[in-house]
């Protein structure tokens, strides 16, 4: 089976490439998932990119599965790593009403890059027989964030560190780094940072319609994107986010 791990931005149809849209139409198989209530948005965004795109292909939905919070950290995420490969192998089965894998590549959405903090790859490892995996780079948060601020991604000469809010609330600014990039925070854990000169970029449904972008020096800029986060999760249901932090003027 060829599986197609197909990167698709970060919610605006621009962001599908030209090399993405003849993936989507070789596809005999696209799997979608259902992220549970209040996130159907992230699905019909899927279905309408399949339609823009021309795909022919046979799509099937399935539930992801939800993370057990007792667990600790790693043991929680690859455990969940292996019921949303278990949900990937019951969508192909249900499609192909028990006759092996599909005439034809499988599809799967990804969100962004199916690179970057992403976990498709490590779930597709999971599969057995391992598939022949292709993979069609998107556009990344990264890149739309920057772009939405028109500010360059690194300051000259400076080094880039690209991280979670987990690992920011645990160690603090990154040694070396004159430019951290955070990714997956769904605490704001910019607050927990006393680095004098701090500036914050922060971009939410970056490329949609719905787009939500904030900037200035931390201590000002800080409580207004906690305010209008939780005011956006809760009118919208979800959210996707993520923020760029340097000491200067983003340049």
């Amino acid at each position: 089976m060829e599986l197609l791990l197909v990167g698709i931005g970060t919610g605006a149809p621009g962001h599908v490439t030209l090399e993405a849209v003849r993936a989507l139409r070789e596809a005999a198989l696209v799997l979608v998932p259902r992220k549970g209530e209040g996130k159907e948005d992230l699905a019909h965004l899927r279905h309408a990119i399949l339609r823009d795109a021309g795909a022919e292909a046979k799509v099937v939905e399935f539930d992801y599965p939800v993370r057990d919070p007792a667990l600790p950290y790693q043991e929680r995420v690859a455990r969940w790593h292996d019921a949303i490969a278990d949900r990937w192998i019951d969508a192909i089965a249900r499609a192909c009403d028990g006759a092996g894998a599909p005439d034809g590549p499988v599809a799967l959405l990804v969100w962004g890059d199916p690179g970057l903090y992403d976990s498709t790859l490590r779930i597709a490892r999971r599969l057995s027989p391992a598939p022949k995996v292709r993979v069609i780079p998107g556009v990344t948060a990264l890149q739309a964030l920057t772009s939405a601020h028109a500010i360059p991604f690194n300051s000259v000469n400076g080094a880039v560190q690209v991280t979670t809010g987990r690992r920011l609330r645990d160690h603090g600014w990154p040694e070396g780094a004159s430019t951290v990039i955070v990714m997956l925070d769904g605490e704001c854990s910019f607050q927990a940072l006393d680095v004098p000169g701090l500036q914050i970029w922060w971009g939410a449904y970056l490329g949609m319609p719905e787009q939500i972008l904030d900037h200035g020096p931390l201590p000002e800029a800080g409580p207004r994107i906690v305010a209008r986060r939780a005011e956006a999760r809760a009118a919208h249901g979800w959210i996707m986010d993520t923020y760029l932090l340097r000491v200067g003027d983003g340049f």
